[in-house]
């Protein structure tokens, strides 16, 4: 006779999963693939998620990071994260038919820096080396008019141009507690700097840290559903662990980690912006599989951004 299955409580938080701007990505995607047809080329991964980037190529998109490795006759769209002036403007020099997928959070931050630059001031940005957002962010604008931070300590101490008037910007998807301290550090050392009129961290990424918050005092574990090279995601991780909840970051079922999981009496359960809610299934399956399962949904704040459609697709 089989053993019992030990119960298992599972908080899923929410919101979770896709964000208006992914979801747009998505379509966009799909909806340049019905217009002209298979295959349609996107620069860099459309959205940071393994799953939904081979569920596309499978409709025909083939990814790329370059616009080089792009035909002539073929289109092109542009990731969520945004690109570059530079990509764009190489598109329209060789005649390609191009489809910006730009969250409009990420365009928003794009405008704001242009904005700063033509009234003659030097910003600080918040954001992490590297990252598709900060590259195509700092693309928006001169070299060298704007200086990259990534820490309390680089605000403390970076140099930069004396007669310049400052403000900063950030990322879309950083850690609101990381970046409100590094805030505070820029404005004890810079007291004048220009701020933000609205906040830079996006509604999605704040709602998704702040449903963590919410449901990480009844969990002795959580699982964050995303990729390693999504920011968002990696920082609903961290938010759980900073609370003294182990947390683990996987792509989908098959990476649980069985002997880390043990047997928790309340498991916390979540979602990076760019992972689809089937992979949450998946995985509340997988679980069944060797527990009692009860679910219950933590309702934090409900979510209802939708974001327009490009005209060229939807005319």
């Amino acid at each position: 006779m089989a053993e019992p299955r030990p119960n298992l409580r599972v908080l899923i938080a929410a919101p979770r999963g896709f964000c208006a701007g992914v979801d747009r990505a998505i379509q966009i995607v799909e909806l340049a693939l019905e217009r002209y047809g298979a295959p349609v080329f996107v620069r860099h991964e459309i959205v940071h998620n393994r799953f939904v980037v081979e569920r596309l190529k499978g409709m025909g998109a083939i990814f790329v990071e370059e616009l080089q490795e792009v035909p002539d006759d073929r289109p092109v769209v542009f990731s969520a994260h945004g690109v570059p002036k530079s990509v764009p403007s190489e598109a329209q020099g060789r005649g390609l038919t191009y489809v910006d997928a730009t969250c409009p959070l990420v365009s928003k931050v794009h405008r704001q820096a242009e904005r700063l630059i033509d009234e003659g001031r030097h910003i600080l940005f918040i954001g992490h080396a590297g990252h598709p957002e900060v590259i195509g962010t700092f693309g928006q604008v001169p070299a060298g008019s704007m200086t990259l931070i990534e820490t309390v300590e680089d605000a403390q101490t970076i140099d930069v141009p004396t007669s310049a008037d400052l403000a900063f910007l950030t990322q879309t998807t950083l850690s609101v507690d990381d970046t409100a301290a590094v805030v505070d550090a820029l404005k004890a050392r810079f007291p004048d700097i220009r701020v933000p009129r609205s906040e830079d961290i996006c509604y999605a990424t704040s709602n998704r840290q702040a449903a963590v918050k919410a449901i990480a005092p009844e969990c002795d574990k959580l699982i964050v559903i995303g990729a390693p090279n999504s920011s968002n995601s990696l920082r609903l991780a961290e938010v759980a662990e900073r609370l003294g909840v182990p947390a683990r970051l996987i792509q989908r079922a098959a990476d649980i980690d069985w002997d880390w999981l043990g047997q928790p009496e309340t498991l916390g359960l979540t979602a990076g912006a760019s992972a689809p809610e089937l992979l949450v299934r998946e995985v509340l399956e997988a679980l069944r599989q060797r527990f009692e399962l009860t679910e219950e949904i933590a309702d934090h704040t409900p979510e209802r951004m939708v974001f327009k459609l490009p005209r060229e697709l939807v005319a």
